[in-house]
């Protein structure tokens, strides 16, 4: 018999195809466009993006932001957009191994051309390696935009520093204030 601990592990550790179930956020005034590889178990969980507790994505965004940290969905929608920033996923589905980036395969690409050609985007901003491997595999020639890789804010890349992150974030708000 197996354990319900051993169960919960196994599943984290099988191959699981992944489709992306909820929208890109953006609107018209979008000028900057950030890019995940695919939601994690918790970003799915949730319905919206960095949804694992130990993720510094919204903490990273709000220092850069100068904006309070976010709580709500609704909050976080509310930041983003007042900044014009949008923000996606490369992929629309793929098999993948809990949030194991590096186990991703069978990928299909989001329409990340069809976005841009809604909206002012001008920048694209992939964080971390992987969705900026894929981006520049899968959508930057459609799409006609090169993006610049952030460091990822994922709980599994505790080596950057938040202080680090957040400097290496600042390059957004850069180029929004041109």
């Amino acid at each position: 018999m197996v354990t319900k601990k051993k169960q919960s592990k196994a599943s984290k550790n099988s191959r699981t195809f992944v489709t992306h179930e909820f929208p890109a956020l953006f609107d018209e005034n979008s000028e900057v466009l950030m890019l995940g590889s695919i939601p994690s178990p918790k970003s799915r969980e949730q319905g919206f993006y960095y949804g694992h507790p130990q993720n510094r994505f919204w903490k990273i965004l709000a220092s850069v932001l100068n904006e309070p940290l976010p709580a709500t969905i609704d909050e976080k929608r509310t930041m983003l957009l007042k900044h014009h920033i949008a923000l996606w996923d490369v992929l629309d589905s793929c098999t993948i191994i809990g949030a194991s980036d590096t186990s991703i395969e069978d990928v299909v690409p989001n329409d990340i051309a069809s976005l841009i050609a809604k909206t002012k985007i001008k920048r694209i901003f992939c964080t971390g390696a992987t969705a900026h491997k894929l981006y520049e595999k899968y959508c930057e020639k459609a799409a006609g935009i090169k993006a610049t890789k952030l460091p990822s804010t994922s709980p599994a890349n505790c080596a950057v520093k938040f202080e680090k992150l957040v400097e290496a974030y600042r390059e957004i708000m850069v180029f929004n204030k041109k």
